[in-house]
């Protein structure tokens, strides 16, 4: 039953790309113009330092450090909270990428993973700064207020999924080995981050190819008309980005920087989309993390992040 429903989607799909093929190709070229101006950009450093950073045992140094606050905050080890400042660093798929590298390492257990990937998967500053902030507001401030609240709402969602952690892998951390010579994991750390960037581009433009189907044929119209006039604009931008956050954030430019259109923007960061939630699961292939929590975590810092600031812009307005 299963297997006729995706051969059923599929030709389905390949019957819209026929009928719709030049609102396809404007979309797929909008993603790969989306990949190779911002996505590359901002995320190939943070991968490559990253993976770097998990080979020279980074996170065992700093997490005999955090092992106490990280235990007493959101339930989880020192080296484990790493990963929730290497998430907000990164961007995404970073923070999940760095869990199954650490998973890999042998450094947390896999019910650890499972959970600080709920809170530890986020979108990083350059998105949000300059993205965001300067590219669709004409704020770097604005900017960095959202990133604020982007990181307010992740803490706030590990505390509040605390009494479901796990216990903490380990309190006594192992020592810290020789990892090896620079010259031999660099290459290394390269070819890995190449390899997860390229998952993500694939995403963003078939994400993106399927929301500018959806609007080429109008199908996102007839939930936009509910809402007044004055916010159709933002409503769409929102509904786009539920599924590809990057075509959803274009979608607001030119749109003035009202509460509103804020804070649909930090929700639409703190879902980060659908598109993401494919990119960690890629990311995540062959460690056995499961997802289920993350959705659940994204979810929450979604809620968070359009509460917290529609609250702020509406005082400060």
């Amino acid at each position: 039953m299963k297997n006729r429903f995706a051969i059923l989607s599929a030709l389905a799909a390949l019957f819209v790309l026929i009928v719709a093929s030049q609102a396809a190709i404007e979309s797929a070229r909008y993603g790969l113009q989306l990949c190779l101006e911002l996505i590359l950009p901002t995320l190939f450093p943070f991968f490559l330092i990253s993976v770097l950073l998990s080979r020279f045992g980074f996170p065992l140094r700093l997490g005999r450090r955090l092992s106490r606050p990280a235990e007493k905050l959101f339930g989880v080890s020192g080296v484990g909270a790493t990963a929730l400042l290497i998430g907000l660093c990164g961007g995404y798929p970073m923070g999940a990428a760095y869990l199954a590298d650490m998973l890999q390492e042998g450094v947390i257990r896999e019910d650890e993973a499972e959970h600080l990937l709920a809170f530890c998967n986020n979108s990083g500053p350059a998105f949000l700064i300059g993205a965001v902030g300067a590219g669709i507001f004409g704020s770097a401030r604005l900017g960095l207020a959202l990133y604020g609240i982007h990181a307010l709402a992740a803490v706030l969602t590990g505390l509040l999924l605390r009494r479901w952690a796990p216990r903490p892998s380990a309190l006594y951390l192992p020592a810290v080995g020789s990892a090896g010579s620079f010259s031999k994991l660099l290459p290394e750390a390269v070819q890995q981050t190449v390899s997860a960037l390229l998952n993500v581009c694939g995403f963003v433009v078939c994400f993106t190819v399927f929301t500018g189907l959806l609007r080429a044929n109008g199908i996102l119209e007839p939930l936009v008309r509910l809402f007044p006039l004055s916010a159709q604009d933002a409503v769409r931008a929102f509904l786009i980005g539920f599924w590809e956050i990057g075509g959803g954030i274009g979608a607001l430019r030119g749109l003035p920087p009202t509460p509103l259109n804020l804070a649909l923007a930090a929700a639409m960061v703190g879902w980060g989309g659908v598109s993401v939630q494919f990119q960690t699961l890629a990311v995540l292939a062959g460690s056995n993390i499961k997802g289920a929590l993350h959705r659940t975590g994204r979810l929450s810092s979604a809620v968070l992040s359009f509460g917290l600031s529609y609250l702020l812009f509406t005082l400060r307005s």
